[in-house]
Order: structure tokens, then sequence, then C-alpha cells
């Protein structure tokens, strides 16, 4: 597989904003709003916050209002932390300017699913990290808000590693392999052994474990696709759990090496990681890879 060289940074800007009271998160959201308002031939800014605070802005801008885009983020953030890559991109290039201009506040539902387990705030810290490198082309100015109050001063130490104009930020590249230097746990000692994760047989075996129809057909495309972005494989599959989070781990005899596969969706014909990857990430709750000397181990989490 190749490895995906970091782009130049560009105009991309990716702030941080951490508050712990209503006034606080307005005198942060304000000017920043404001700068978008200002910014000539930009779209409207974009405000996708807890609704609670969207009212704050409203009446906080007054006429200005009608100009900026509220959104509820419990409309935008409603699946992974590769969902929420997907849902921007696509937003961007619907409705940003040229060469992606456009200002976006971003308040990450961390009272709901990205802050219900540490296994799932890595996640979105790893998500916070690579947004420098997946929207580096785009000429987009992103502003992250963090409310003590939900995200917790974990949360925030570690979101702050993730933020360029923070004074402790990191490399996204390096601090995604910090993510990834935590082991995965060993699968049980009853995991079923698959030769061929063919899709049919993934999809009986996920039916079988409780997962209903469609979600069963969703993990077993997610398996098959991944399983042949990834081969040649090396080994058996292993698949294990009940649903909803039924498992699968597959072996390849190639290590992967980019940080962003499967975040960028690849081009028709283009090299691997192929579309496996990039669909498991919209389908799965949770996609680990893990590079080692002899290849890599991907397990795909379907919940």
């Amino acid at each position: 597989m190749t490895t995906r060289q970091p782009p130049t940074p560009a105009a991309f800007g990716h702030r941080m904003a951490v508050f712990g009271t209503d006034d606080d998160f307005v005198a942060a959201a304000l000017p920043f709003l404001g700068e978008g308002l200002a910014a000539p031939g930009e779209p409207p800014p974009v405000a996708i916050a807890d609704p609670r605070n969207l009212d704050l802005l409203r009446d906080a801008l007054g006429s200005d209002a009608k100009d900026v885009t509220c959104i509820p983020h419990t409309d935008w953030y409603t699946g992974s932390a590769a969902n929420a890559v997907a849902r921007a991109a696509s937003y961007l290039t619907a409705h940003a300017g040229p060469g992606g201009r456009i200002h976006l506040l971003m308040e990450p539902v961390w009272s709901g699913r990205a802050g219900r387990s540490a296994r799932e705030t890595t996640e979105w810290i790893r998500y916070e990290a690579l947004a420098n490198l997946l929207f580096a082309p785009m000429a987009t100015t992103a502003l992250c808000a963090y409310d003590t109050r939900t995200a917790g001063p974990a949360v925030v130490a570690a979101a702050r590693r993730a933020h360029p104009d923070t004074d402790v930020y990191e490399d996204p590249v390096r601090l995604a392999a910090e993510l990834d230097a935590v082991p995965l746990p060993l699968p049980p000692a009853g995991a079923r052994p698959l030769a061929e994760p063919h899709a049919a047989a993934v999809q009986v075996w996920a039916e079988a474990r409780g997962l209903p129809a469609a979600d069963a057909e969703l993990f077993a495309t997610a398996v098959a696709e991944t399983a042949a972005a990834l081969a040649p494989l090396d080994g058996t599959a292993l698949l294990w759990g009940e649903a909803p989070a039924c498992v699968c781990e597959l072996r390849s005899a190639r290590p992967v090496r980019d940080p962003l596969a499967g975040f960028v969706p690849p081009p028709p014909a283009g090299p691997e990681p192929g579309p496996g990857l990039w669909y498991a990430r919209q389908v799965c709750a949770y996609v680990d890879i893990r590079d080692d000397a002899g290849g890599a181990t991907v397990r795909l989490q379907y919940a």
C-alpha cells in the first residue's frame, strides 16, 4: 500500500475555544462568526452547536442572526468520527466558497456519543488531529468549541494537542501513532475462524449473533470490501461478539502505513487502500489498524 505524504499546509484554520460558562461561549463565538460575516465573497458562517448555545447565539447576534446558518450538533454528529469527516467534506463541497472558504463553529456532542467512553473519545481526538491533514488543501476556518462542563479536563487537554493554535500542538501523524500504540485486546478464545471472509458467510454469522438483517448486510459488506483492500490476507479472519458489537479481525500480509487510510474516498481506479476501508469507516463504529513488522492487523467493530 502507498504511504500518503502529509499535504503542504494551506489556508485551513483549525482553532480551539474552551469555555465553562454561557458568557464565555458567546464571547468566543461572536467574534469568530463576525469574522466570517465580514469576509468578502465568503458564504454565511455556520454554527454547529448545542441547541441551547444556538439560542444564546441568536440572541447575541440580533439582526445578524439571519445571516448565520445554525445547525443543532445532534443533527450533525450522528455517527462515527469518520462520518463527521465525510459530512464536513460533503458540506464544504456543497456550500463553501472558492477553495473551501467558509467559517465553521463546531461543538461536538461531548455529553453524547463522543464522550461516552474512553474508546469513543480516542476516536474523536484522532478525528481532530487528522482534520489538520484532511482539510489542509481547503481555505476553511474552523473553531472547535469545548465546554468544560461536558467535555471534562482530560478531553480538553487531549484536544489541545490536535489544534495548531495551542502551545501543546502535536504533529497529527505522531499523535495518531501515539493513539495507535495502545495494543489491541486479544481476541476471545471462542472467536470463530473464517478462512474466506466472504460477505455471505459473514452475514449469516452476524444474523446468528443477533444483528438485524440490514445491519448484518452492512457489516458483512464492510468486512468483504476491507478484506479485498488488504489482500493478500495473512491467515484466517476471526469473528466474535454479540449484537450490536459484532467484531471481525483481518490480518494483512502488508502494512497499511497511511494514517488517513479510509478517511479519504479513493478515486475510482486509485491505488490501495481501496474503497473497503472507506466503506468500513462509514459503516462501523470502530476501525482499528495496527501495523507491525509482518504486516497489519485490522479490526472492525460494527457498533
